[in-house]
């Protein structure tokens, strides 16, 4: 089963109301298990930056009412493409997997507003799962933010000095995989049945024979030793017999 683990960042709360995408950050994960593929893209969302966005994720200074030059690490965005330009390449990247997302429904809006204005396919929102509506239904009344889900997890976020949406996704995979029980939850015994209703083809799931046997661990001398006591045994030892 593929799913993509998703985060963005925004100028604001409300595409309806002018405010854009800034950065898109997403990594995959199949039978539950990262697999390194990685979809990251920074976007110039054609419009200024509020001072109360910049503050959250730190990125696009040059938006700013009054523009500065960047500090180390800040991330500029006039330079960088507009969605239309990268629209395609991150529907090729999710493909028809589920995403998961802390959320969801913050993400969704602003990721089917952008397609919906450069006429691209939206995605419907029963592929999106959210961990913060699963966190709140196995913690209730207990804090479900992605900060709190990694301090209940014993996650390191020590890097999230400010929102990024890959270093989000990279995180969000480890509390997902926590609040369903851990990685491959299901321990690969999930039956065929299960298996085609999700499509995943058989051949995928069937344990495979090793490349080579494994060393043996055995030393000579315990060998040895064991053959001492067999021949004691004498003739009719079980392990005398072919």
């Amino acid at each position: 089963m593929r799913e993509i683990v998703l985060d963005t960042e925004t100028t604001g709360f409300e595409p309806e109301s002018g405010d854009r995408i800034v950065e898109i950050g997403a990594l995959e994960l199949y039978n539950h298990m990262p697999t390194g593929k990685t979809y990251h893209q920074y976007i110039n969302p054609e419009r200024g930056m509020p001072d109360d966005a910049f503050g959250v994720h730190g990125i696009g200074p040059d938006l700013l009412d009054v523009p500065r030059p960047p500090n180390p690490g800040e991330v500029t965005l006039r330079d960088k493409p507009v969605f239309k330009a990268v629209g395609q390449a991150f529907l090729d990247f999710i493909g028809d997997a589920n995403l998961v997302i802390h959320n969801a429904s913050f993400d969704m809006k602003f990721l089917n507003a952008e397609l919906k204005w450069i006429g691209l396919p939206q995605i419907p929102f029963s592929r999106a799962t959210d961990t913060l509506a699963i966190a709140r239904k196995k913690f209730p009344g207990s804090p479900a933010s992605l900060d709190a889900l990694c301090r209940r997890f014993g996650i390191d976020n020590s890097s999230r000095t400010l929102h990024g949406a890959l270093l989000d996704s990279e995180i969000l995979a480890e509390v997902y995989l926590e609040l369903i029980g851990g990685k491959q939850p299901d321990f690969a015994l999930a039956t065929p049945t299960q298996r085609q209703a999700t499509g995943e083809p058989e051949e995928d799931w069937r344990p495979k024979p090793r490349p080579a046997p494994l060393a043996s661990r055995i030393s000579d001398k315990e060998k040895a030793a064991h053959a001492a006591f067999v021949e004691k045994l004498g003739e009719n030892a079980l392990w005398s017999r072919t």
